[in-house]
């Protein structure tokens, strides 16, 4: 984890609990909290319109590659 160990990551702690006090820690963690679900759910979000866009233009080149396609094969049984 970033190559922080055990002793580093209890200092980092002590150091917070000095700044922020016991009694703002448990609001803080309830705000980072929030902003990380917050970002995930934009995350899927983003995700899922990036997914339909492509979607949606993908869509008509299938389907002037299958008329190509029937047209193609119409003239060659014809011919």
């Amino acid at each position: 984890m970033f190559g922080l160990g055990p002793t580093e990551l209890i200092i980092i702690f002590v150091v917070i609990l000095l700044v922020f006090g016991p009694k703002r820690l448990p609001e803080m963690g309830r705000s980072l909290g929030h902003a990380i679900r917050e970002f995930r759910t934009a995350g899927k979000e983003l995700q899922r319109d990036l997914t339909e866009a492509l979607e949606e233009e993908e869509a008509p080149k299938t389907a002037s590659t299958s008329k190509t396609t029937t047209t193609g094969e119409s003239s060659v049984k014809g011919g």
